[in-house]
């Protein structure tokens, strides 16, 4: 069988996007999503993602990690299939769409999308750290000569160290001359450091607020592969209408044969 499949990133993290509205991708061949997302012996990409119908939105989005497992929400992955659903005129400037975590509203103009995150109810004070969920779990550390850290080796260990098999992405981060904040992300499914992670960012900027190191309530917030802005209203230890802007393109299409 053949299936036309595009490549889409945002600030670097990549994907697989796959209009599954006739049904027919075999989502649950676990083997299969993880051939095509490995960069040795297939497409190649930080995850695969599937645009699928849903009665009471403008469609649904199916994200899967590059093991080949569904994953919980990606906020980059968000962002992208909002800018693939107005390739496919699916959608014009404003999109409302279900994901693993629930509804999310979003908005492109030209190259940029604007997504709508969940709520965050809670924050959880570590030693060194906080965790919080921000559509999938995160761990923030702040670090010194973040550019020479070992992301790798420590997100690894805390990964499995700190939370288990299940696990959480791992961020390190530290403050920079603009005022803003600058990101490394370990991600749980690609057992790696990606260039942006989504989440990861909107996770930095509530918990740089959260700990008083910044009072903006829009955050600029660096990843290695670009930036993104996070903005958010907070009332007592409760984040609301948090949304994560930047830009998302096409790189390019090709087929899949399984």
């Amino acid at each position: 069988m053949e299936n036309t499949f595009y490549k889409y990133q945002g600030t670097g993290n990549d994907f697989v996007m796959i209009d599954n509205r006739n049904g027919q991708f075999p989502k649950d061949d676990t083997k299969l999503i993880a051939k095509i997302c490995h960069r040795r012996f297939g497409v190649g990409s930080d995850g695969l993602i599937l645009l699928e119908n849903n009665e009471s939105t403008d469609f649904r989005m199916v994200y899967f990690n590059a093991d080949g497992n569904e994953g919980s929400m990606c906020g980059n992955g968000g962002r992208c299939i909002v800018a693939f659903a107005h390739f496919l005129d699916i959608i014009k400037k404003d999109t409302t769409f279900i994901a693993v975590d629930g509804l999310h509203e979003a908005t492109i103009v030209g190259n940029v999308v604007s997504l709508k995150m969940t709520d965050v109810s809670e924050v959880k004070e570590k030693a060194s750290a906080l965790f919080m969920n921000t559509g999938s779990p995160h761990h923030v550390q702040i670090v010194k000569e973040l550019k020479s850290f070992d992301v790798v080796k420590e997100g690894a260990r805390m990964r499995y160290g700190i939370y288990g098999e299940k696990g959480s992405n791992i961020n390190f981060v530290e403050a920079n001359a603009e005022g803003g904040f600058d990101i490394r992300t370990y991600e749980r499914g690609v057992e790696d450091e990606t260039l942006s992670c989504g989440t990861g960012v909107t996770a930095v900027a509530l918990s740089m607020y959260h700990l008083g190191n910044t009072k903006n309530k829009t955050i600029a917030v660096n990843a290695l592969g670009g930036n993104l802005e996070v903005t958010f209203e907070e009332n007592q230890g409760i984040y609301s209408n948090i949304y994560l802007k930047g830009e998302a393109k096409q790189v390019f299409k090709g087929e899949l044969t399984w």
